[in-house]
């Protein structure tokens, strides 16, 4: 029998065969008709694992004693704050270094010193930290407060997938605002694929915000969320169109939810112009795309019943009438 096989291109004690040798040359012909799924003499790019292995050690830093290093002591805590924040440190400075690098050589920007760029982008997250810690622990306090399942903020911080979705986030918020290109993007798909809830790094959200089970949540980049918001799983606050592609770029298209609005499960809210009024409340399934009052409540209308082969039955549902689409 031969060795020699589609799946064993070598000859045996000899080069590649012919046809695999045509095969190649194919593929890097595919490659370098195709610059658009490619990165060939162009730079650095960052390593996304060496991205997700920051946002973890992010999230050891923001929970300290929770994850990674356990059992802290007060006596121990500033060495161990000092150990992490130099890795974090060394790592982001990277990866900083290369985007950036890279994003002047992809797009022809001005030259920088680059060096000098990434020092100060790296400085200036890292003087953010205790402002970020500050945030996060009024988002557990939400996440805790407002579902009666929860036993305890060790349980909300250890298991809850909005709390780490919005820990992403405010991580790669804060990189967004510094202009950093990519590393946040990155840092939002990785809680997007563990989480299922998609929140742009560029949306703004204010404190004491909690997503309840959260799956298929997808907040648009330009949305704005006020302090003491609550939204549930499926929840879309979005655009109304994107056919303008990358001529809506900078364009306000996601709508601005303020202070203490509440969202059921399933509801979509559209539009840069749509503005949620303070302490509104809106009901699952709804579709909403203009702005509602102050302390309103958006309800779609009470289901009917269908019977068969049966007496019917009287079915009830009040609902509040103050607003009704």
């Amino acid at each position: 029998m031969s060795s020699a096989s589609p799946l064993h291109p070598l000859k045996k004690d000899g080069p590649p065969t012919t046809g695999f040798t045509a095969l190649v040359a194919a593929i890097v012909a595919s490659d370098l008709a195709e610059p658009i799924t490619r990165h060939i003499d162009a730079g650095s790019l960052p390593n996304r694992d060496a991205v997700i292995d920051i946002v973890k050690k992010l999230r050891e830093l923001l929970f300290p004693g929770y994850f990674g290093k356990q059992n802290l002591t007060t006596q121990t805590l500033e060495y161990y704050v000092g150990e992490l924040l130099g890795e974090i440190r060394g790592q982001l400075f990277e990866q900083v270094l290369n985007v950036i690098r890279h994003q002047a050589t992809r797009h022809g920007s001005p030259r920088l010193d680059f060096d000098l760029a990434a020092r100060e982008i790296v400085q200036a997250f890292l003087e953010a930290v205790p402002r970020l810690r500050a945030t996060l622990a009024t988002d557990v306090q939400a996440a805790f407060e407002g579902d009666p399942a929860a036993g305890n903020t060790d349980e909300v911080i250890f298991s809850y997938p909005g709390i780490f979705a919005i820990t992403v986030h405010r991580i790669a918020h804060e990189l967004h605002g510094l202009k950093v290109p990519l590393l946040p993007r990155i840092m939002s798909e990785y809680a997007h694929a563990l989480t299922g809830i998609d929140i742009h790094p560029g949306a703004t959200i204010g404190d004491y915000f909690f997503i309840d089970h959260g799956t298929g949540v997808v907040i648009g980049e330009t949305t704005t969320i006020g302090r003491y918001v609550k939204v549930y799983q499926g929840v879309t606050l979005g655009a109304m169109s994107t056919r303008g592609g990358q001529s809506l770029k900078g364009v306000k298209r996601h709508p601005t939810l303020e202070d203490g609005v509440t969202v059921y499960s399933g509801a979509s809210i559209l539009g840069g112009e749509t503005v949620i009024g303070r302490e509104a409340v809106i009901s699952s399934n709804v579709f909403v795309t203009q702005s509602v009052p102050p302390q309103t409540r958006v309800n779609v209308k009470s289901p009917e019943l269908q019977y068969r082969n049966r007496q019917p039955q009287e079915f009830k549902q009040e609902l509040p009438d103050d607003w009704m689409i």
